[in-house]
């Protein structure tokens, strides 16, 4: 939690492992500036207090910390530690050599990581040429004050694939193609795109940051944040004076720039991947990466929902856009009859259940309801545990269900066409979920993934 717009929190510094190394402070202070991560390092954070505290511990002292991570890096973090200048490595290699005490050197230039002691040297998983450019230009403070005039001075433009385009695509790969701000840029898995948002929500938790973030960039009164929204759900009814600095930070910047309700909500409107979505701000076919790791609920009204961190959603309400990599993509196609008492808490909890220790991989994930009995509140309870599976996204393609969902509401104007994933897309993993054996589920700690049918726990 911050309390302050201008330096980072203290406690953010004093919070680094303080239960797992309670004097890891000291040990950094003393020079271990290498953090032996492991694998699924950071999964789920989508708070800039990791990163930025982790790195400002080792600034305190002049050093540099560099943080090595085995498989399935949490990519919110990675993101975040990208654009705040942290090092950040992915190399299981060096992971399963390493030993404590041993001696590591890195150089920053070449992201080269080598154990002095062991001699051994590694060339960490490569960054996309834009991710580099970012990392060695300054980060994104710097990269959006570059931009920052072009992006105003330039008007968005949407346009969607035609047929023969859209039939090698998927859903995901629909929506990133119409919204790039490059329109001849490529759109395959591993590029790094500049991709226009239609909303870029945050709670009471992340706005703080990006505010910091889109004033650093803009000077804070040059524009009006583009595609903002704020939702108090996260900080309120606790009666606590910090939890109140933390609203109050928000509520100030809405009032300031005109933000106003439904793209304001204030305590108790809701949560707010349930809350904007029933306001009408979420819609089918668009792009929209909030500053919380559920975002990814969005997928459910078939839109492009992501987590990003602080960082990422003030370049967005500066610029427009953000800067997104695209994920190989996977399939589920929920074949059978969906059981009695069964929701869509119990077929995520058996999918993660499957995934196992692997999860999604990271992956795009392309949900096919072809029988269509899996009505918007389940699609949204899936789609929003995409972040639990480290999923990059999950995506219901927009169908009967999705309209006649909009039409209830008395939305019925909608801004995209019609689309579904094309019949050529190429999915990495293709696999099916059969509905006709699922029970209904509970997960057990300290994992969702972890779950077992409920008569046996019960």
């Amino acid at each position: 939690m911050s309390e302050s717009l201008e330096t980072l929190d203290e406690r953010w510094k004093a919070g680094a492992f303080r239960y797992l190394m309670p004097d890891f402070r000291a040990r950094v202070h003393r020079g271990e500036t290498f953090v032996i991560a492991g694998d699924r390092f950071a999964i789920g954070s989508s708070r800039e207090m990791s990163p930025a505290g982790l790195k400002a511990i080792a600034e305190e002292v002049g050093l540099q910390m560099v943080i090595v991570c085995g498989h399935n890096m949490g990519d919110i973090f990675r993101r975040n530690a990208l654009n705040l200048g942290l090092h950040v490595v992915q190399s299981p290699d060096a992971v399963a050599d390493a030993r404590d005490g041993d001696e590591l050197t890195f150089d920053p230039v070449s992201r080269r990581l080598t154990n002095e002691t062991q001699r051994k040297t590694y060339d960490p998983a490569p960054l996309s040429a834009k991710e580099d450019e970012i990392r060695r230009t300054g980060g994104i403070f710097a990269a959006g004050r570059r931009e920052f005039k072009s992006s105003v001075e330039t008007t968005p433009r949407i346009e969607w694939p035609d047929e023969t385009v859209a039939r090698g695509m998927t859903s995901t790969e629909q929506i990133v193609w119409a919204h790039r701000v490059d329109k001849r840029a490529e759109v395959a898995p591993g590029a790094t795109l500049r991709v226009y948002a239609d909303l870029l929500p945050a709670s009471d938790g992340t706005a703080p940051f990006a505010i910091h973030t889109f004033n650093q960039i803009t000077g804070g009164n040059a524009i009006f944040p583009r595609q903002a929204a704020i939702a108090n759900d996260h900080f309120v009814f606790t009666n606590k004076k910090d939890d109140d600095k933390q609203t109050a930070i928000g509520r100030e910047f809405a009032r300031r720039h005109g933000i106003e309700p439904p793209y304001y909500a204030t305590p108790g409107d809701g949560i707010f991947h349930f809350y904007f979505p029933e306001q009408g701000l979420v819609l089918p076919g668009q792009f929209i990466p909030g500053a919380d790791s559920h975002s990814r609920a969005y997928g459910a009204y078939g839109a492009v929902g992501m987590g990003v961190g602080s960082t990422t959603l003030g370049f967005g309400w500066s610029t427009g856009y953000i800067y997104f990599t695209l994920a190989t993509a996977r399939r589920v196609t929920c074949s059978g009859r969906l059981q009695p008492w069964v929701s869509g808490k119990d077929i995520v909890l058996e999918l993660l259940r499957r995934w196992g220790t692997k999860q999604s991989q990271g992956m795009s994930v392309e949900f096919v309801d072809p029988h269509q009995q899996l009505r918007i509140a389940y699609r949204n309870t899936i789609a929003n545990m995409m972040a639990e599976a480290e999923a990059l996204n999950g995506i219901f393609a927009p169908d009967d269900i999705t309209f006649a969902w909009y039409r209830a509401k008395g939305i019925v104007d909608l801004p995209y066409p019609r689309f579904a994933p094309g019949a050529d897309a190429v999915y990495a993993i293709d696999e099916t979920i059969e509905l006709t054996g699922v029970m209904p589920m509970i997960a057990k700690p300290f994992s969702p993934g972890n779950a077992f049918p409920a008569e046996e726990v019960a």
